[in-house]
């Protein structure tokens, strides 16, 4: 553009720190069988995004599993949070279990390809059929394919796993090795019209996920251990659990990284509450403690993306001391304002010189060193209860008060 000779010109430059909004984590994605839904509403291996609370899209539907995963996302919303935003893939019932994994696969090997059909990234992912397994020495091969496919989108995943015995559940935990997957033991007695029927838990606990991040503006920072699951009628199994023993079914099984629900029961000490159904699960199916706990894994994922968003202002340009300041603010003022919001217990922003060679600034490279600290649940409360001598010591000297004003 030519300058005028005499006039005035107006430039924007680009060496301000930039906000983000980040994205949405309680997007959801539910891949299993509807063998009575519209063929044209729900094309077989098609995502198809809509709101939980779409009576009109929840009828065509259908029946069956995949209605049964977005009627108990549905359940867990309350206040006036009425609906969820969810993707749901249905796909074809194969000859047996294997068949229909098999197909449940298909779509979990292309998921990349969802976000860009929806116009959303899905962050918590329910598959069914996850609970089967060929054999005792077999991992499902839906949970062999999951985390490979979660990782591609910053996802996890509630995965139901063989609820009848606690030994079978850790045997099926045991063949996981992933901070996105998150072993659930137990699966819903649920009505569907006046019959009762036994369903994954897993859609639950997402819905469980969605709720809490509506009640925390939409973050995902917040565990979602000791929260109601609602509209179960039973559970599959009655798991012993006591908040005071340590040797309780439940307790075992929570030790093996695998999640429960357990039963209220009014009057006993160390049950998980008066009544109704309570999630207990804070630990994913990682080996080792750095990442274990689920919520942690979302809060990182959730501030990777916010710094993507940051940095994708920034490339390009030339690099200077100014855009390279920028993009550095950017970032800490995104994790001061995370801590502040006590999301995060704290965080470091390092520019240093050995990561940032003049050879690697001559090929346009800049490496930034990030640390952040994650809050973590609230697990074990220890008590420390002794003898208390100044009281004694005070009774005392109320007495010989006493006596005094008597006297």
């Amino acid at each position: 553009m030519t300058a005028p000779e005499f006039g005035m010109t107006f430039s924007r430059p680009g060496d301000e720190p930039v906000p983000v909004l980040g994205a949405d984590f309680s997007q959801a994605l539910l891949i299993e069988t509807s063998a009575d839904a519209s063929a044209s509403e729900f094309p077989l291996d098609t995502p198809v995004r809509f709101s939980t609370s779409d009576s009109d899209a929840v009828t065509a539907l259908g029946s069956g599993l995949l209605a049964d995963a977005v009627s108990g996302i549905q359940r867990q919303l309350d206040g006036i949070n009425s609906g969820a935003d969810v993707t749901v893939v249905r796909v074809e019932e194969g000859a047996d279990t294997a068949g229909t994994c098999s197909n449940i696969v298909n779509i979990l090997n292309s998921v990349q390809d969802i976000p860009s059909a929806v116009n959303r990234t899905p962050r918590l992912v329910w598959c069914g059929r996850t609970a089967w397994r060929a054999d005792l020495e077999t991992t499902n091969p839906v949970v062999a394919a999951l985390p490979d496919a979660l990782g591609k989108i910053l996802a996890v995943s509630p995965v139901d796993v063989d609820d009848t015995s606690s030994a079978n559940a850790i045997d099926a935990r045991e063949s996981m090795n992933s901070e996105r997957l998150i072993p659930v033991g137990v699966a819903a007695r649920v009505y569907e019209d006046d019959t009762l029927v036994t369903r994954p838990m897993g859609p639950r606990v997402l819905g469980l996920f969605q709720r809490v991040d509506n009640e925390t503006e939409g973050k995902p920072f917040n565990p979602i251990a000791n929260r109601a699951i609602h509209g179960l009628a039973g559970l599959s199994r009655k798991i012993p659990f006591s908040l005071l023993d340590g040797s309780t079914e439940g307790q075992q099984m929570l030790a093996a990284n695998v999640s429960v629900v357990a039963e209220g029961e009014t009057g006993v000490d160390g049950a998980i509450a008066e009544g109704g159904f309570v999630f207990v699960g804070t630990d994913n199916a990682t080996t080792g403690t750095l990442w274990e706990q689920f919520h942690q894994v979302r809060g990182a994922d959730f501030i990777t993306v916010k710094l993507m968003q940051i940095t994708r202002q920034f490339l390009g340009p030339k690099i200077s001391a100014d855009s390279a300041e920028a993009w550095l603010n950017s970032q800490k003022f995104m994790l001061r304002d995370h801590q502040s919001d006590e999301d995060i217990l704290g965080y470091q922003v390092e520019f240093r010189p050995d990561k940032n060679s003049p050879e690697n600034i001559r090929l346009g490279h800049l490496t930034v060193n990030l640390g952040i600290e994650p809050a973590p649940a609230f697990k074990v409360a220890h008590h420390e209860v002794r003898r208390y001598r100044p009281a004694v010591a005070g009774l005392v000297s109320d007495i010989v008060a006493r006596l005094a004003y008597a006297a």
